[in-house]
């Protein structure tokens, strides 16, 4: 059985909560078990609770959720940057599959509760890539 660490950004919390219960569906449908859930204060955060997930010899993959909504400044995009590059040098410095479930940025609130579906996609894709590299 494939085993997902979990790591779920708490700001835009009640977005984040939907993503989680999507997230956790697609892992039952696929038969995959999450063997640890991190919450995290935003998606900034995520890359070092990814790669303490990462490191672990019980985890085949992490998925990242999150929610980056526009402000008005550019900040969104410059967290989800950061979010994004640090994510990808956890994946490729640990050799294991970060899936990057974080919508936004540049989206309203409204435009991230209507993208919740992000969350069985992060589970699918880090299942998916634990099985292309199998």
């Amino acid at each position: 059985m494939t085993a997902v660490g979990l790591v779920v950004a708490q700001f835009n919390h009640a977005v984040t909560t939907e993503m989680q219960a999507a997230a956790e569906e697609a892992a039952a449908d696929r038969d995959v078990e999450i063997t640890e859930i991190i919450d995290v204060p935003g998606a900034y955060d995520s890359p070092l609770a990814a790669d303490r997930l990462a490191r672990r010899d019980d985890i085949d993959a992490v998925a990242v959720i999150g929610a980056i909504v526009t402000g008005d400044t550019d900040h969104d995009r410059v967290i989800a940057d950061a979010a994004a590059q640090g994510l990808t040098d956890v994946s490729l410095n640990r050799d294991t599959p970060v899936a990057f479930g974080v919508s936004g940025p540049g989206m309203s609130g409204a435009e991230a509760r209507e993208r919740s579906e992000k969350g069985a996609e992060a589970v699918n894709a880090a299942v998916d890539m634990v099985e292309v590299l199998a």
